[in-house]
């Protein structure tokens, strides 16, 4: 014969009680296991990061020089989110790096980006979503292998815009992203 054991009420998380209105000042230890598997579970789901990078049917996929540029969608779950503002081509300094040259500044952004990262314990790899403005859209896309030496590992989604002027004439490129990261 099963001997049924019970722990104090007093003691539990409300969501173990009894549903009886507090009337038994016990409950079945059992059902407070299983309750607590099942929270350990959920939270262990939700703390576990998973990305998955999907290119759909139907939808073309953008590749330069037979580098694809970006996934159309990224489905993330679990993971700190991080988000990080337009960077720029600026040193650690805040001198403009690159005037009149895309390159360069695809170069100086790039590893603005991959500091933000780091310094939230991610890297590229973690990146999902970036969005790049650019003053000369064509230029920008001459120069795929350098900005795939920084997004190509993760391979985000990515919207780019070009646009008339960034905060300052020297810029040509911005780029903000977001990451998710264990």
């Amino acid at each position: 014969m099963h001997r049924r054991q019970s722990a104090p009420l007093e003691s539990l998380p409300p969501a173990f009680r009894a549903q009886d209105g507090g009337a038994n000042p016990r409950v079945d230890v059992r059902r407070t296991a299983r309750l607590s598997a099942l929270a350990a579970e959920r939270k262990f789901r939700e703390n576990t990061m998973q990305l998955k990078k999907l290119q759909p049917e139907g939808l073309n996929v953008r590749t330069v020089d037979g580098h694809t540029l970006y996934s159309h969608v990224v489905v993330a779950t679990g993971g700190r989110h991080i988000f990080i503002s337009g960077q720029l081509a600026r040193d650690a300094s805040g001198n403009v790096v690159g005037r009149r040259d895309m390159r360069a500044q695809i170069e100086q952004v790039g590893k603005n980006l991959k500091a933000c990262l780091e310094a939230a314990g991610a890297g590229l790899g973690d990146l999902v979503k970036t969005t790049t403005y650019v003053t000369d859209i064509d230029e920008f896309f001459r120069h795929a292998d350098i900005r795939m030496q920084y997004f190509g590992p993760a391979l985000p989604t990515s919207t780019t815009v070009e646009v008339r002027r960034l905060s300052h004439p020297d810029f040509l490129i911005e780029v903000e992203a977001i990451a998710i990261a264990e």
